[in-house]
Formats: structure tokens, sequence, C-alpha cells
């Protein structure tokens, strides 16, 4: 399909004004150049033109909010200085899988003083030697270059940064995770103990097994020690009576 009839179909009868992202990857450009693309995308924020045939960036128009540029699995080689004057807040872009050869094609890439992310993947220029200390020497505003920082750390997911800030679910709202389960665990093995004695007297009683039950009086332990006691003097009585015959 050409550029320009697929971003007529992704307005989705909207104006182009109120668009803020755009993706048309895997289109045809007719000339290498950008098509069907105008001054009046001028919300437009996020533009993804991945393998569509581009050879250079000349006829990009002015965008001036746009804060990230997808153009990998291109065949760009130079004109990058396009992007300064029609991309001034630039902060990622994407030239992976383009013809960049040497470190000279990327200079004009200093005056874009928000470019925090670059990538050159599969570019020729990465098998340059010292290739990533020259890019962040010629570029000193980069964060990540293909995907890592200086200091070989991986670029933060800023979807998974954002989920991890959700509201809890309604499980963890009141108290420190796992009480409820401990609560649920002491109930069921209370509850196991309990069953284990009610077997364990059934079972003795169905075998014909002699089975002692004291009874404690009323009074408990403090009565029964108290009619013990009686029962002794009324024995020593009784041994008095006999003596006294």
């Amino acid at each position: 399909m050409e550029m320009k009839k697929r971003i007529s179909l992704e307005l989705r009868n909207r104006s182009p004004a109120e668009v803020v992202e755009l993706v048309v990857d895997n289109c045809r450009s007719g000339d290498g150049e950008v098509e069907g693309l105008t001054d009046e995308y001028t919300e437009l924020e996020i533009l993804s033109m991945v393998n569509v045939g581009l050879t250079s960036l000349s006829k990009l128009p002015s965008l001036p909010k746009l804060r990230k540029l997808e153009v990998s699995d291109n065949s760009i080689s130079a004109g990058l200085d396009t992007l300064v004057e029609k991309c001034p807040n630039l902060t990622y872009l994407n030239l992976s899988g383009n013809k960049i050869k040497e470190l000279s094609s990327i200079k004009p890439l200093q005056s874009l003083k928000n470019l925090k992310s670059l990538d050159l993947y599969s570019c020729d220029v990465t098998s340059l030697e010292d290739y990533r200390e020259g890019v962040f020497e010629l570029l000193p505003q980069l964060t990540f270059l293909d995907g890592y920082d200086q200091e070989d750390n991986e670029v933060p997911d800023s979807e998974d940064d954002c989920d991890s800030g959700s509201v809890l679910d309604e499980d963890d709202e009141a108290g420190p995770p796992g009480d409820d389960d401990d609560e649920d665990e002491d109930e069921e093995e209370g509850g196991s103990e309990g069953d284990e004695d009610e077997v364990g007297l059934s079972y003795l009683m169905k075998e014909g097994i002699q089975v002692s039950v004291c009874l404690v009086p009323p009074g408990g332990e403090d009565g029964a020690a108290v009619q013990g006691e009686k029962r002794k003097r009324d024995a020593d009585d009784e041994g008095d009576d006999d003596d006294d015959e």
C-alpha cells in the first residue's frame, strides 16, 4: 500500500490536528521520501515509519511536538540535519537497520538537545572500533544508545514502571500481605484437629476397646479433692469405731 493512502486510512475520520500517534509501518514510499504527511499534524508526538523504503527524511514536514520517531529498516544514510529543523523536541530516535556508516552522519543530532535515546543497531557504523564511546562523546546529551547507557544498564521499560504504580487489588487493601492466608491456615488446622479427636474416639468404640472416662464432679478439680478428703475421713471414723468395739 502506498504511504499516502495508508496515512489517509489511519486518520479514521479525524483531522490531522487531532492525531497524536501515527503508525504507517510496512507501507511503500514511491520515491524514497516521506509522502502524505503535512504541517497540519501539529499535535503529533509519536511517528512510526518502519520498513517503508525511505532513503531520505528531507520531505519530513514540521512536527514541533514530535517526541518519538521510528524509522528503522529503511535505507537512510544521511540528511539527519532535517530532524533538527523539523523535529526540535525529539527525545527518541530509532535508525536501526539503515545505512549509517560513519559517525559524521549522526553529527547533526548534536543540536537535538532533548535527544535521550538513539538506536543504530544493525547499521554499519556499529562495527567501528570504540563505536559506543565515540557516539556518547559526539552526542553528550544521550542517555541510552542501542538500549543501554554508558554503564551498560538496560533502558527501563516505562510501561512496566507505570503498571507497578497501579492501584492495589481489594484483597491487598487492608493489612500486611499474608495475614489472611495465615488465619485461614489456622482455622483449617484447628478444624482438622477436632476431626481427628472425633474419629479417634469413634474408632476405639467401634473396635470394642474399653475407654475409661473420668467424670469431674461439680466444682471442678477442687470439688473432687474435697470429696476425696471426705471419703478418707469417713474411712478413718469407721476404723475408730471398730477399735472401740
